[in-house]
Order: C-alpha cells, then sequence, then structure tokens
C-alpha cells in the first residue's frame, strides 16, 4: 500500500522563514545604504504583535500568555504596559 498523505493543508512554514524572508526585504529596500541597530529595530517591531497576538489567543488572560511566552506575569504585565495593549 502506498503511503499517502491525505492532509490537504501544505507543512507549516517554521517562523525563522519568515523572519529571514522579511529581513532580506529589509535590505533590499535600503538599496545598499548603510543601517545601524537592526537587531533592537527586529525586537520592536515584532515583540508589540507578538504580546498581541498571544494575548487574543489566551483570550486576554495574561496568566496563559505568561505561560505560553515562557515569561513571568510581572514581566508580561510591564510589557503590556509599555505597548499600551491593555
Amino acid at each position: 500500500m502506498d503511503n499517502v498523505n491525505n492532509n490537504t493543508q501544505p507543512p507549516p512554514i517554521p517562523l525563522s522563514v519568515h523572519v529571514e524572508q522579511a529581513v532580506e526585504y529589509y535590505f533590499t529596500q535600503l538599496k545598499g545604504h548603510d543601517t545601524a541597530n537592526l537587531y533592537n529595530l527586529v525586537i520592536s517591531e515584532v515583540e508589540k504583535p507578538l504580546l498581541a497576538t498571544v494575548l487574543k489567543h489566551s483570550g486576554y488572560n495574561q496568566t496563559k500568555a505568561a505561560q505560553v511566552l515562557g515569561l513571568s506575569r510581572s514581566t508580561l504585565r510591564k510589557k503590556i504596559e509599555s505597548y499600551q495593549l491593555s
């Protein structure tokens, strides 16, 4: 009997691939110009939507969201406040 995959959805694309593509696109947009502090730029661009999405998917339960993120609840609360997500 043949091994037939009946799953109609393609395998998920790893998050790292999306990040790599976004950073490559960023460099393309620079058209050879220099950049600085790329690490801080990426973290600041990623952290707020990450927190917002995890909060949404946890039903805005901060304890659950903190567990999903691997953060303490107090750290999550500080980040929620800093990004004005409440």
